[in-house]
């Protein structure tokens, strides 16, 4: 390895660490915020702010030439790609957040990557593995336990409708990142124009929904660092670093800490108690989405 590759895969490792240091704190940053505001308003607020952050940010790597040059069907399908991201997807998390506790929400969250997998067998015409099968049976075994709070064989889950929007929300998730397959636009681009031509839909929702609107800074103050951390710059400190390595299967393992560091988080920033079962149940949810990488990897 020479010095520059070196240097390219410390900065890539700082740069990943940062992206998940910060994605930590989304699950307290949006509990916190909905005490003070609607899901939808802080879909709003949150909406904005990310797409100035983002625009800002195509403007000062002089990529607004890309933007001029797209064509309608671009246009039309970051419309489509809007309403499932962040609209659809962050409406239906949030309303999962405000009805359970953020340890439970976070944990059903992190299925999206297995749902992603499953999907992608009738979308994209690709082969189940049975290292899938597998990591589906830990995964969701991890769910039932989180969702029914350690006690899987009565199936009584301590709000069924919270966790059917936790686990929707994964789905809607997962087919904004299959439809993003075969895009051939910049991602930072595409990423900003999804939430410029998200905006319409969310306002739509505000208007349906009617929610009262706060007047409390605590709220926007939220609102403003869950669209700058959550939803924006921290997927460019990602993406970033995933192209600057030199393995970037290596420093995409570091996503893992994220769910753990969470966890410590929502125990010290909210004040709850982490349930045994919470524990347990999302090391069984990280094992089988280790075990889907492994049969992925094993597969190559």
């Amino acid at each position: 390895m020479t010095p520059s590759d070196s240097t390219s895969n410390r900065r890539s490792y700082l740069l990943a660490l940062a992206a998940v240091a910060l994605w930590s704190t989304v699950a307290s940053a949006f509990k916190l915020t909905l005490a003070h505001m609607a899901p939808s308003l802080l879909l709003l607020g949150a909406s904005v702010v990310s797409c100035l952050t983002l625009g800002l940010l195509v403007l000062a790597r002089g990529q607004v030439s890309i933007l001029l040059g797209l064509s309608a069907s671009q246009c039309l399908r970051s419309a489509w790609l809007g309403l499932l991201n962040p609209a659809l997807y962050y409406w239906i998390l949030l309303e999962a957040y405000n009805r359970l506790p953020a340890q439970e929400a976070q944990a059903l969250n992190y299925t999206w990557a297995l749902v992603l997998t499953y999907l992608a067998v009738p979308l994209l015409g690709q082969r189940l593995r049975k290292t899938d099968i597998t990591a589906g049976f830990i995964c969701y075994g991890g769910v039932l336990v989180v969702a029914t709070h350690g006690r899987p064989w009565a199936l009584e889950f301590a709000d069924p409708i919270g966790t059917s929007l936790a686990l929707g929300s994964t789905i809607v998730w997962a087919l904004y990142w299959i439809y993003n397959t075969r895009d051939d636009v910049d991602p930072v681009v595409r990423l900003f124009l999804n939430f410029l031509c998200s905006l319409p839909w969310i306002v739509v929702l505000v208007l349906v929904t009617s929610p009262t609107w706060p007047i409390s800074w605590p709220g926007w103050a939220g609102a403003a660092y869950v669209g700058l951390f959550e939803m924006g710059m921290t997927f460019v400190l990602w993406l970033t670093a995933l192209r600057s390595a030199s393995n970037a299967s290596r420093v995409s393992n570091l996503i893992f800490l994220s769910p753990f560091v969470s966890l410590l988080l929502i125990g010290r920033l909210l004040g709850e108690v982490i349930l045994a079962s919470t524990w347990l149940g999302l090391l069984l949810i990280i094992a089988g989405l280790a075990v889907q990488r492994w049969g992925a990897m094993t597969d190559t």
